[in-house]
């Protein structure tokens, strides 16, 4: 079985899971007549310390008694409704028998005092069981008219346990907040100062419009997204090669700014390839289907990797819609959730379809244009269908002249015999093999692009007086050959032929069915064995070619005898012949070259039939090689050619998508016993929806599911699951923690929500507005409890130390990326373009000594992709850049729906240390003796507004003076050390600025950059 961070999660600490359970019974406890609920009170317990040996997974069941299922739980006597009593669950958690004590002491789970009255009183009130909350579609509570549902819902939960809601933070704070939140970015401190002086009610309303307007909205809220889609720049596992990805990135940071419906969204990227209208946006959508991990390994087992591309596309859905710990299913029926290993691989097959290779390189993908770049590539696609038109129009008088010419050399045939070859030689080393036919390929191109090849015949014939090379078109060729070059060309240097004495046959005279301008056949008999001087058929590739040899005394034989053909290509660039055929002749008519080459075998059989008893289809074939073969269209086919080379070379700067691509025979998924690969005797599943969360409607369809049909119920109301997921996600968003606080996990094992009727009210409301994304952002950020100040009274800190009730706002660092964009934009260095391949900043040298097949060198980019924001970085997953990781930005290696938030050194080494940083303060630096005023005192106050937003308090100003003081006293005496400094970077530093100055504000500008303040959402 697969380890994952959600498997290993299962079995954490009691406490940890049920502190809001707890909260409540310890409330409920006080009054015995309180009604208790299965779901709040009871379900989390069970799931916790029982559901393991007692619950779905029927393979661990002990005793047969299953306590997810009321009815068979009755039967068993494990619950006797309204009789606790007589209840054997009630007997076995009291008893001091630890022989029958549950749970057994060997699990080391126990129950509470409190617990177990818990149980008590409510199998005595009837012992009423309740679906999962998460299964129960969403009911939209009422919400007074006028009210914005989030206030009033919260307002009403902190009536009911007795708290107040905290004050408004102040406009300075709310700036910074919402700026942090929907741009990622700090506020400029003009933007502040106007926010602070607009003293309307609806100031705050429209910074957040001016903010959701942003093209940096999309680029904030991408960042949760690209997490938990596991997008990266590589593929993982050993090799973690390079792939074409990144346009995915760009187009989910546009859907968030245009605001396209979560619905589409899903649909686009489950299923963009299938849906009617897929165009160029919706195919780049479904790049979500590629971005799992994959190998390249040579010795990995196509059938284990298929196993984990399937995996991982199920944990993926999962996660990133469901909220469910599916996974978990691979290798048996889910231990707590109702989740069975055929809804696991059945929802695997739903992915089956995906044209892919199991193992080894991706390809390119498609091709991604920009609107320039596609306008270019229509107007070169349509000057090659034009120039294609004109080639292929009709010239009855060359198509007659060309089939009387083929059918004369398909009769002149009869006077020459094929040579089989008995020993073949590359002086490359190039492989060379002859088929059954006499024809001889090479393998591949020699090393230096020179070749010299020694064929050698026995043959009976005497009177030979002419031989012949054949040059034969082949599709697997460049060009289709005949030769090697990229337009299929080749230049014979030398033709000579040698006896069985190794002395050589008088060749006469050379003639070829074509000569390349500057390349005639006789050039092969002249002697000159090096350069690029010879025969070459440049022009008129991809037909057959051949050049003939008179030999000048007929050769006479008595019986068999050896003959050598030593075919000199010294033209360079890989201008040898790729598929060619030799022969020779005792008629001396038919020595001198026809009018055009044998064509191929396909080609003799169609000329065979009558010219008026031919179909359209041989008609176009004929006329198509006739084109071809045609001496008199070199300049059109040599237009086309270069038109076609314009495209291709203007291609190569186009970025490529890795894309869903459906292929037409799907995969076969079968059930694998214990996520077992190598066992194939499991049942093969079709493409379902999970049981437990669809209707028997659903499984009345017979026809193949596709993932389109997965998309659709994803976003159907039916499903349960998805509105929550996403807004409970959104919230955490917005408030640092979710409503139910564990993101991808709403089965059993994870936390009912704090406030249950505000997450149905956000789930409803969301699906009501067309699943609007940006109406549920400015919902939340327009609602009082998110205007909250984040600080805490005494109260709220004994009661609500989590801050779950949302009697307050929370505080918390700002994520990597954003560390990065803030330092950046405070230094005036942020380059603010939107999408685009990835980007490389500075990273330790050595870093990826480490990453190999193949060894690779980390080249940081200049220029204005140095300074691009953060999440926009090469994302190596299994070498993430330092920087991000001391941040904790997840490898992307699997789905992250929440990223862990440690506070460790290294953040402060990386902050104080890292080029980017150092540059960025040096930036700043320069800024403050710019722009900052004439003195001390104004230059850290106008530094301070700029990062922080406000002015310096006495005791900061006096530090950071005694601080610039020190530094710049340093500095004057040791001017190696100022310099040094001011070299880190690309940027040079102000040459009219004193260095030790420069140097000592950059220190300054360091430690104001490292503030907890400066990176820290209030």
């Amino acid at each position: 079985m697969i380890v994952t961070k959600a498997s290993v999660r299962m079995w954490r600490n009691l406490g940890a899971v049920l502190w809001v359970p707890a909260i409540i019974s310890a409330a409920v406890a006080a009054t015995a007549a309180h009604k208790i609920s299965y779901n709040r009170d009871i379900r989390p317990v069970l799931s916790d310390n029982c559901f393991f040996c007692h619950g779905p997974d029927q393979n661990k069941r002990k005793g047969k008694l299953r306590l997810d299922v009321r009815e068979e739980a009755i039967a068993k006597l494990a619950i006797v409704p309204g009789k606790p009593d007589e209840s054997k669950l009630i007997q076995r958690i009291f008893t001091t028998d630890s022989d029958d004590l549950m749970p057994p002491p060997e699990s080391h789970k126990t129950l509470t005092p409190e617990q177990k009255q818990l149980f008590r009183r409510w199998i005595a009130q009837g012992a009423e069981y309740q679906k999962h909350w998460a299964y129960v579609p969403p009911v939209k509570p009422s919400v007074p008219a006028g009210r914005n549902g989030i206030d009033y819902l919260v307002e009403k939960r902190l009536k009911e346990i007795g708290l107040q809601p905290s004050p408004e933070a102040d406009r300075r704070t709310l700036a910074r907040r919402l700026c942090f939140d929907l741009i990622g970015l700090p506020p400029k401190p003009e933007e502040v100062a106007a926010f602070q002086e607009d003293k309307s009610p609806e100031a705050c309303a429209r910074l957040v419009e001016n903010l959701l307007a942003s093209p940096h909205y999309g680029e904030r809220m991408a960042i949760g997204w690209l997490d938990v889609v596991r997008f990266a720049d590589t593929i993982g596992y050993h090799s973690d090669n390079p792939r074409n990805i990144w346009p995915y990135r760009d187009y989910v940071i546009r859907c968030f700014n245009e605001n396209k419906r979560f619905d589409q969204f899903t649909r686009e990227q489950l299923a963009g390839d299938l849906l009617s209208n897929s165009g160029l946006e919706q195919k780049v959508g479904s790049a979500f289907n590629r971005l799992l991990l994959t190998t390249e390994e040579g010795g990995a087992q196509p059938k284990d990797y298929e196993a984990r591309m399937l995996t991982d596309r199920v944990r993926a859905v999962g996660t990133v819609w469901l909220g469910q710990t599916i996974g978990c299913a691979q290798c048996h029926d889910h231990k707590f959730d109702p989740i069975t290993s055929r809804d696991f691989y059945s929802l695997g097959a739903f992915f089956a379809d995906i044209k892919e290779p199991i193992i080894g390189r991706r390809e390119d993908g498609m091709l991604v244009p920009d609107e320039k770049q596609a306008a270019e590539l229509a107007k070169l696609d349509s000057e090659i269908t034009r120039l294609r038109k004109e080639y292929e129009a009709p010239q009855p008088e060359l198509a007659e002249r060309w089939e009387k010419a083929a059918l004369e050399a398909i009769a002149a045939e009869t006077n020459w015999t094929l040579l089989a070859p008995e020993k073949m030689i590359s002086e490359a080393d190039v492989k060379l093999t002859a088929d059954e036919d006499r024809i001889i390929s090479a393998e591949k191109e020699p090393k230096d692009g020179k070749d010299t090849y020694r064929i050698s015949v026995k043959t009976n014939l005497t009177g030979v007086v002419g031989f012949r090379l054949e040059a034969l078109s082949a599709g697997k060729l460049p060009g289709h050959g005949p030769g090697r070059a990229g337009d299929g060309n080749f230049i014979l240097t030398e033709f000579s032929v040698e006896d069985a004495d190794t002395n050589k046959i008088a060749l006469s005279e050379a003639t070829a069915t074509y000569e390349a301008a500057g390349f005639p056949a006789s050039n092969t008999l002249d002697g000159q064995q090096e350069g690029k001087n010879g025969w070459a058929v440049k022009g008129v590739t991809g037909v057959e070619q051949a050049i003939y040899f008179a030999v000048k005394e007929p050769m006479v034989n008595e019986g068999e005898s050896s003959v050598t053909f030593v075919i000199r290509q010294t033209g360079g660039g890989n201008q040898v012949l790729g598929r060619f055929r030799l022969a020779a002749t005792t008629n001396p008519g038919a020595v001198p070259a026809p009018k055009t080459a044998l064509p191929r075998p396909e080609i003799v059989e169609l000329l065979k039939v009558a010219a008026k008893e031919r179909t359209e289809e041989q008609k176009q074939k004929l006329a198509a090689y006739q084109r071809s073969a045609a001496p008199e269209l070199i300049d059109e086919r040599r237009r086309i050619a270069d038109a076609t080379k314009a495209r291709t070379d203007f291609e190569a700067a186009v970025p490529h998508c890795l894309v869903s691509i459906a292929a037409d025979e799907p995969r076969t998924v079968r059930i694998l016993p214990r996520g077992n690969w190598m066992i194939e005797s499991g049942e093969i599943m079709q493409p379902a929806l999970p049981a437990y969360l669809t209707t028997s409607a659903r499984h009345a369809d017979t026809r193949r599911l596709n993932r389109l049909d997965l998309a659709e119920w994803i976003v159907s109301r039916e499903n349960p699951l998805t509105a929550r997921v996403f807004v409970n996600r959104l919230w955490k968003r917005f408030f640092g923690t979710g409503l139910s606080k564990v993101l991808d996990d709403f089965g059993m094992q994870g936390e009912p929500p704090v406030n249950p009727e505000l997450l149905d009210w956000l789930a409803c409301e969301f699906m009501d507005s067309g699943w609007d994304v940006k109406h549920m952002v400015r919902l939340i950020v327009n609602s009082h409890p998110y205007k909250q100040v984040s600080t805490a009274s005494k109260q709220l800190q004994t009661r609500d130390p989590y801050n779950r009730e949302l009697a307050r706002q929370s505080r918390w660092r700002i994520e990597a990326e954003l560390v990065r964009d803030n330092a950046l934009s405070i230094a005036g260095l942020l380059v603010p373009k939107i999408g685009g391949p990835s980007v490389k900043p500075y990273q330790p040298d050595g870093y990826w000594e480490n990453l190999n097949f193949p060894t690779r060198t980390y080249e940081a980019d200049r220029g204005e992709s140095q300074y691009r924001r953060g999440l926009y970085t090469w994302w190596q997953r299994s070498f993430l850049h330092p920087s991000l990781l001391a941040f904790d930005a997840p490898s992307r290696e699997e789905c992250t729906a929440e990223r862990n938030r440690s506070n460790i050194p290294q953040q402060a080494l990386a902050l104080l240390n890292d080029p980017t940083y150092v540059e960025a303060a040096r930036a700043f630096a320069a800024r403050i003796l710019s722009e900052g005023g004439g003195d001390t005192t104004a230059r850290i106050t106008w530094g301070w507004r700029q990062a922080l937003s406000r002015a310096p308090r006495a005791d900061e100003m006096s530090t950071v003076r005694a601080l610039l003081d020190k530094h710049l006293a340093e500095y004057r005496q040791d001017a190696p050390a100022a310099e040094s400094l001011l070299k880190v970077g690309l940027l040079p530093a102000p040459k009219d600025v004193d260095p030790a100055e420069l140097a000592a504000w950059t220190n300054v500008a360091r430690v104001i950059l490292n503030l907890h303040e400066t990176i820290t959402r209030s």
